[in-house]
């Protein structure tokens, strides 16, 4: 195993006593670090899956307000959560999050598990939200591993092994597991997580300030820059489409998506594979049942998704009838009722 050698589980030893001093100054004030609510715990880490900490500061607020405890999340309407989720993306987070507290109701009386096995058997939860979740809350020895630690590690180490290799993310789990430091392993896990965000950073490395400094072998032989090694990436596949922005009496079509698949249940303006010339679009228009009266404005959006890129051209088209196969939705009602992902809410601006 990459980390399991003498060198580096003699470094990993040390991490504790450089951490927590530190941690313990210069921790930033989050919102979902002022109780060990484990509910609390566990909303935050889903939200910040992929999404910064900053983006996600209103939106764990919001969510809080709206649903304070498991049961009232697990009673929710869907389309209350999905409202409220609206902008932060990867929507399946949103409804695992509702699947697994319908469990924990169903299952655990509304009490959040406490035990690993069980907390990681949940819906949309995977090893490292599980650790955060265990270590954080219930002040259990297991390691909570993202690519915040794992960056860490490979520098500490000076290791080349790709960190998105299965076997890299288990060894380094298995190394700092065994020097997870009882009755502060909460600390423990939010301490890597501070210095993955603050300073140990993917392009910025504020060594000067560093902590463990001392114990690691890129700053020694100045390899930062070049640590961690990610296999390649895989080519976004580009996808053009054609979005229809159809206006009648100042409401606007929409429609939900297929149950399955990319924005699965989502609302979406009405759209097309490929991009259409204007004169096709209003042909398009015409198919739809809303009688076009003219072309308003064209405009050009990208939208990226973790796998496929979105290239598209919108057409706001006035039109004379409300076709039945939509519903028909005001700018207020779009705002406050309906959940437009934003690779459709992003051509709400320019046309409402």
């Amino acid at each position: 195993m990459p980390y399991s050698d003498f060198d580096t589980k003699k470094r990993f030893a040390r991490l504790p006593a450089l951490l927590l001093p530190w941690y313990a100054k210069n921790a930033r004030d989050l919102p979902w670090r002022r109780d060990r609510e484990p509910y609390h715990v566990w909303v935050s880490e889903i939200m910040l899956q992929q999404t910064r900490v900053e983006a996600v500061r209103g939106y764990y607020e919001r969510f809080l307000q709206a649903f304070p405890t498991v049961r009232d999340l697990a009673e929710a309407p869907e389309e209350t959560l999905l409202k409220l989720w609206e902008g932060l993306g990867y929507y399946s987070r949103a409804r695992n999050l509702q699947k697994a507290a319908k469990l924990i109701v169903s299952q655990y009386g509304g009490e959040f598990p406490r035990d690993y096995n069980s907390v990681r058997a949940l819906p949309g939860i995977g090893d490292y939200t599980a650790g955060a979740i265990c270590s954080i809350c219930f002040e259990t020895s297991v390691a909570a591993v993202d690519g915040n630690v794992l960056r860490i590690a490979a520098r500490i180490a000076e290791k080349d092994e790709p960190i998105d290799l299965p076997a890299v993310k288990k060894s380094v789990a298995q190394s700092l597991q065994e020097v997870y430091p009882a009755g502060h392993c909460g600390a423990f896990t939010q301490s890597l997580m501070e210095l993955g965000a603050c300073v140990c950073m993917p392009k910025v490395t504020k060594c000067d300030i560093c902590p463990v400094r001392e114990i690691c072998l890129s700053h020694a032989h100045g390899t930062q820059a070049t640590l961690p090694k990610k296999l390649p990436k895989r080519e976004k596949r580009v996808e053009p489409r054609t979005v229809f922005l159809l206006e009648c009496d100042g409401a606007y079509a929409i429609h939900r998506r297929e149950g399955k698949g990319l924005l699965a249940g989502l609302w979406q303006f009405p759209n097309t594979e490929g991009q259409l010339s204007p004169s096709d679009a209003l042909q398009a228009a015409e198919s739809f049942g809303v009688k076009p009266i003219e072309l308003l404005r064209e405009t050009h959006k990208t939208h990226i998704f973790t796998h496929i890129r979105w290239e598209m051209v919108g057409y706001h088209i006035r039109c004379r009838e409300k076709s039945e196969v939509f519903l028909w939705a005001t700018p207020e009602e779009l705002q406050s009722t309906y959940a437009l992902p934003t690779a459709f809410r992003i051509f709400l601006g320019e046309n409402t």
